[in-house]
């Protein structure tokens, strides 16, 4: 039997635009309502960004304690690069900032330059991130113009498996699987891949599609929890 207060573990393919405490807060409520509570623990293993759709974990009461665990698993994302361009985020919440030559790319250097990034890949965070510097999120920093007076540091992370999809010549964009392990920020990934292709490059698109052993095939959307919800409590009732 389902119990919520008691705690789950819930996964959930993320809209785009929401963030991850977004569909937190919108489990919550559904909950809290149908329940008739005031307070229910409810917590995410993992931040998506809103700009990324996919694999959210969620957990209520007493499966909260699981978080840190579930954070740990290795994670698969499909993501999108624009080639020739990069914008101060390295996707597309900001507008492109600068341009680079992209007539010297080509499918095989491409197949040449993305087995370079599996295996341990020392990563610098990108300015816009919650990563914490001086007891504030960089991306404060960065909304400030202070980007240049601050210093993040580069982290070690495992990339398992970088395999090209597609790529599409004509319009310099690519598409990628990539399995890694909890801290990989795809964006950043996405101007690593840019600078090592001697060009720029920023995200477009991402979706990530598996956390752990949870696939985003078998994942809920919000609306299919919602009708859920209302079956399971008419049914005890």
């Amino acid at each position: 039997m389902v119990d919520y207060l008691e705690g789950e573990i819930l996964a959930f393919d993320k809209p785009l635009h929401w963030t991850s405490f977004d569909v937190v807060n919108r489990v919550r409520g559904m909950l809290c309502r149908s329940l008739g509570v005031k307070k229910l623990k409810v917590g995410h293993a993992g931040t998506l960004d809103p700009l990324a759709t996919g694999v959210v974990i969620v957990c209520t009461g007493k499966k909260t304690k699981q978080i840190d665990a579930l954070m740990e698993h290795t994670k698969e994302y499909v993501a999108t690069l624009q080639l020739g361009a990069t914008t101060p985020s390295f996707d597309l919440e900001h507008p492109i900032d600068a341009t680079y030559p992209i007539k010297h790319i080509s499918r095989e250097l491409i197949e040449q330059v993305l087995p370079t990034f599996k295996g341990e890949q020392w990563q610098v965070p990108p300015i816009y991130s919650a990563v914490k510097i001086n007891g504030k999120r960089a991306y404060a920093y960065a909304r400030k113009g202070q980007e240049e007076s601050v210093k993040l540091r580069a982290k070690l992370l495992v990339i398992d498996e970088i395999e090209l999809i597609g790529f599409d010549a004509d319009t310099m964009q690519l598409t990628i699987r990539v399995v890694c392990s909890k801290g990989t920020y795809i964006r950043a990934l996405a101007r690593d891949i840019g600078e090592r292709l001697q060009s720029g490059a920023h995200l477009i698109a991402l979706r990530r599609t598996r956390v752990g052993e949870q696939t985003v095939d078998n994942c809920l959307t919000i609306e299919q929890f919602e009708q859920r919800l209302a079956k399971q409590i008419q049914e005890n009732n």
